[in-house]
């Protein structure tokens, strides 16, 4: 008994007329009665009453259909989801990124994963005590976004797009793009920044900058969180630095100012892996990347 059998069953209990499910089958009329008649020798049941006229249904033909229908459905949306799983359609990815991609870059590739592949589940994760690269050596995120490119051999990163750093100021400061001069304008103010203690790549881009104006800063309050600096900044607590894409979601009471040094962002991924998921998610990573390198954040 095979399964294409049972389709042709099926396909004449619907019928009840051979030359019309042969048509619908695109089989012959002969193929068709050997092929009926195979499964009911392999059965041991006969499914059809027949007459010149007629073919009717018998009683273990009516319970055979009324069985194997939902399971033939089943059994075809099974093979749906199983293509699907095979084009990298369907299934779940898990994600790291820093805060600084949260508010523009992020929304969009979701919103385009969203479009393109409607059926993928997404996990977002936004590490604060352990790396983005044991993050993915260990199978706990499947890629990430990050301001440095991997330096383990199992990992592969690519470079999507640079964005300038900025000073953010309160909307009351004194300091506008237009008069700026330098980061030196504000050593003396207090500054709300990530701790600068840490060896991350984004914190020695800033310890950088600063050396480069010729200053440490006075930092008076210390947090690994964008969003909760921009609100203090707001609330006229100090000033900060940050990558100037976090003004896609700064509050109205903030002002950025570019600065000439630039932050780079990149997605890593584990080097083996080649699972058509992560190759249609790479796919839309790259597309939402060239809006962000022609907008030139």
């Amino acid at each position: 008994m095979e399964l294409q059998q049972i389709k042709y069953f099926l396909a004449l209990a619907q019928e009840l007329h051979f030359w019309n499910t042969s048509e619908k089958m695109f089989i012959t009329q002969s193929a068709l009665s050997r092929q009926i008649k195979a499964l009911e020798e392999d059965l041991g049941v006969q499914l059809f009453e027949r007459s010149k006229r007629n073919v009717k249904l018998t009683q273990a033909g009516v319970f055979l259909r009324d069985r194997w229908l939902p399971l033939l459905e089943e059994i075809n949306r099974m093979h749906r989801q199983a293509r699907k799983i095979h084009e990298g359609a369907y299934g779940s990815i898990s994600i790291g990124y820093p805060g600084s991609v949260a508010y523009g870059f992020l929304p969009e590739f979701i919103t385009g994963i969203a479009q393109t592949l409607p059926e993928l589940k997404v996990e977002l994760v936004e590490p604060t005590d352990i790396s983005f690269e044991q993050l993915l050596l260990n199978y706990q995120i499947d890629l990430a976004f990050r301001r440095d490119p991997a330096e383990n051999p199992a990992l592969q990163s690519i470079s999507l797009y640079s964005e300038h750093f900025a000073l953010v100021v309160p909307q009351h400061h004194r300091l506008q793009q237009e008069n700026f001069q330098g980061l030196q304008e504000v050593k003396d103010e207090k500054f709300i920044l990530s701790g600068l203690h840490h060896q991350t790549f984004y914190v020695n881009s800033l310890r950088q900058i600063f050396n480069e104006y010729g200053f440490t800063p006075n930092v008076y309050i210390e947090s690994d969180f964008g969003g909760m600096i921009l609100s203090l900044v707001a609330r006229g607590l100090g000033v900060t630095v940050l990558p100037s894409s976090y003004s896609f979601g700064a509050p109205p009471d903030v002002r950025f100012i570019h600065l000439p040094h630039k932050a780079n962002l990149y997605v890593t991924w584990r080097r083996e892996d080649t699972s058509p998921v992560l190759t249609n998610v790479l796919r839309q990573v790259q597309e939402t990347a060239q809006k962000f390198n022609t907008e030139q954040i």
